[in-house]
């Protein structure tokens, strides 16, 4: 039987919909299956328009979702006393939704001037359905004691402690700046994250709450990165003309600077994701920016006011800043005008900020209580499923627990270093940063990173010489001399490899840079392959909306023989095992079963059979098309007695240019993630990224070094 979990906001501004989403990411991460249901929609402005929580679901995930009520027709039933027929309305809505699911999550309604009938909606709602009830808070301007009062006099409505149906509160912008009125106003131009802070106030909280019958199942901290809004929605929300599009669509604001004052007391406020404003006739401020920008300050954007064009001449002069991405943006009104506007600008996360929801939906989903979590799925008959969201808080978990150094060559590139620092945040790996010391602290400081502990930053001209004669000593009988070894510890990856060599990192991440080539041929050189493996390949972990894929081999081997795909194959089972994927092996080729002839379906039928002779403990199967092994329909024809067809896992290709270019086009027209290459038969686990690798792409690639690092252990 599925429960029905309902989330009710005691006032305006909790920030219902982030707390949604994050109560739905925690339990995908968990592999529950899980259906949102939105009984009345709600949208910010009161018409009907969609609804957002609704909106972003629809749009970023594979949960079901009911559609909600139109508002409209909602008030139309309450004003005529038809409550019977709106909550009958609501019931049959719930009923689709819930039916195969374990867990149905329903958002309620937030009191509001608009809708005074809220309250009374989700009461009725939630009796209605038998749902268990959470309600989410936000401390506004009190203090812990306030809170808890006001959660209880909260309660005391839907029955008080006597209810069994209350299962607790979640408390969600603990430390955000607020107003006299308690509403959530950041002024953008002075928001400092103080984690320190957040972490007292989480206690004091928590200390409070151990005295209450009522139970905190999340206590959400607040973040500037919750509000990061893209420089194209500022520009949007001021109708301001775009003079240089730059990066607008990525770059994130995190401050508002008003650059009133003389240059030298503005510098410091140059930095990354700040929105510098200024009137189109300060010259010295915009080339002030400029070079900025030149420098590798990643400015959120540059707002100029009044009007003005900029003139020719300025443009020109600061045309290689604005190649570097600096979004520049024009409003009419003057800067008074201009910070009028700006005031106004909503919190809320626009549908399409894909980048954003995920933040908002890891962020909190973090700090929910994992215990609950567990038991929401207790006495339910559902299936398992490995969703991305489940991989990837999978990775983070596994990579934490298994606590290496992960060395990375490529320490002065910005998204290596900022990954690095992210990671050291989550917990993910202790990462080594090789280069010139100053040069690193410098690009992390242009991007407002801050690196602390658990990252450390090696000189490569302090250690080089160190590796001298090991180096001589492994590569001798190749003619391997000092001269030359040290010409050779020159590259940074030669220096990880040796690192990696002599036990002092645990695995080696790069590629950012350099070429996959310069990637793993030092590692083939030095390290090598691991005991009885006869080729080195790679796998990437896809993610599609609803499950996990992996792709095998798209990296390494151009045309890998009938003997080595065979193994490519037994590696590529093996690794899905080891990250939680239930392997079924199919062995792609243009044709399926017996019907092809050609020395290509050949080499994938007899590759398919020396894999499943070596392996029989493995379901794998071959020569299969790509369709036939991932569509139900497909295979009920073409493969109806194959173990593998229409819920294949493992995906392995015959040569480099089917599998590389097959993994390009899905990932690029379906627009999902993948994560990898990741090598498999190193005797130590070394990775290649993408020279187009995205931070997040780097951070996952280290955590899975860190696994194969701890599996290598095992």
């Amino acid at each position: 039987m599925s429960r029905t979990i309902m989330l009710i906001p005691i006032s305006a501004g909790v920030g219902l919909t982030s707390v949604s989403l994050g109560v739905l990411r925690a339990m995908e991460r968990k592999g529950v299956n899980v259906s949102f249901f939105k009984p009345i929609a709600q949208p910010r402005s009161g018409s009907d328009q969609p609804d957002l929580s609704t909106t972003i679901l629809t749009n970023s995930s594979d949960i079901t979702v009911a559609e909600p009520m139109k508002m409209s027709e909602a008030e139309s039933l309450i004003s005529s006393e038809k409550t019977d027929v709106l909550l009958e309305s609501i019931v049959e809505n719930y009923s689709r939704v819930s039916k195969n699911s374990e867990v149905t999550l329903i958002e309620g309604l937030v009191p509001t001037r608009k809708h005074p009938f809220a309250n009374q909606v989700n009461r009725e709602v939630a009796q209605t359905l038998g749902a268990e009830i959470v309600f989410v808070a936000t401390p506004g301007t009190d203090n812990p004691s306030q809170l808890k009062e006001r959660i209880e006099i909260a309660c005391s409505n839907y029955g008080g402690t006597k209810n069994k149906n209350i299962s607790g509160v979640i408390i969600n912008k603990l430390n955000a700046p607020v107003d006299d009125d308690g509403r959530t106003r950041p002024d953008l131009s002075e928001v400092f994250d103080d984690g320190a802070a957040a972490q007292q106030a989480n206690l004091e909280v928590m200390q409070i709450f151990n005295s209450s019958p009522i139970r905190v199942l999340g206590c959400v901290p607040w973040s500037i990165e919750l509000i990061a809004t893209r420089a194209i929605d500022m520009a949007k929300h001021l109708n301001a003309e775009v003079v240089n599009e730059g990066e607008i669509h990525t770059r994130r604001i995190k401050s508002i600077t008003f650059c009133a004052r003389s240059v030298p007391h503005m510098v410091e406020h140059f930095k990354p994701g700040s929105l510098l404003v200024t009137s189109a006739d300060r010259p010295d401020v915009i080339i002030a920016a400029a070079l900025s920008a030149m420098n590798g300050v990643e400015i959120g954007a540059m707002l100029l006011t009044g009007g003005y064009d900029l003139p020719k001449e300025i443009q020109d002069l600061c045309q290689r800043a604005f190649d570097t991405g600096l979004p520049v943006i024009k409003a009419q009104g003057n800067t008074w005008q201009t910070s009028l506007n700006l005031q106004s600008f909503t919190l809320e996360v626009p549908a399409d900020d894909k980048e954003r929801i995920e933040y908002i939906n890891d962020h909190v989903a973090s700090h929910i209580d994992g215990p609950w979590i567990d038991s929401l799925s207790e006495g339910t008959q559902g299936t398992r499923r490995l969703s991305p969201p489940a991989f990837r808080y999978q990775l983070t978990e596994l990579a934490r627990k298994a606590a290496k150094r992960i060395v990375l060559p490529e320490g002065e590139e910005p998204r290596t270093v900022k990954a690095a620092a992210i990671c050291a945040e989550r917990g993910i790996a202790n990462c080594v940063l090789l280069g010139n010391p100053d040069e690193i602290r410098r690009v992390a400081a242009q991007q407002g990173v801050e690196l602390g502990a658990g990252v450390e930053i090696i000189d490569s001209n302090n250690v080089r010489e160190n590796y001298v004669p090991r180096l001589v000593e492994l590569r001798g009988k190749k003619g391997m001399t000092e001269v030359v070894a040290r010409e050779k510890l020159e590259d940074s990856v030669y220096l990880g490899t040796m690192m990696l060599e002599n036990n002092e990192v645990d695995g080696l991440v790069s590629g950012a840079v350099h070429t996959t080539a310069n990637t793993i041929v030092p590692p083939f050189q030095i390290i090598k392959t691991a005991p009885n493996t006869s080729i080195v390949s790679s796998i990437f972990f896809m993610l599609l909306p609803d499950q996990v894929l992996v792709y095998g081999d798209c990296a390494i081997n151009p045309d890998p023989n009938a003997e080595q795909l065979a193994e490519i194959a037994i590696q590529s089972a093996e690794s899905a095992a080891a990250f939680g994927i239930d392997p079924r092996v199919a062995m792609i080729s243009y044709s399926t079963g017996e019907s092809g002839k050609g020395a290509d379906v050949d080499k994938v039928r007899e590759a398919t059979k020396i894999a499943q002779e070596k392996r029989p403990d493995l379901v794998i199967d071959g020569p299969l098309q790509y369709d036939a092994a991932i569509m139900e329909n497909v295979a009920a024809s073409k493969a109806p007695n194959s173990p593998v067809a229409g819920k294949a896992t493992v995906f392995v290709f015959p040569d480099l240019n089917t599998g590389n270019t097959t993994y390009k086009a899905v990932q690029r027209s379906a627009d999902l993630v993948s994560i990898g290459p990741m090598l498999q038969g190193m005797r130590k686990p070394v990775n290649d990224l993408s020279r187009g690798a995205l931070v997040d792409d780097i951070v996952y690639t280290i955590a899975l070094t860190a696994i194969q690092a701890s599996q290598a252990d095992a």
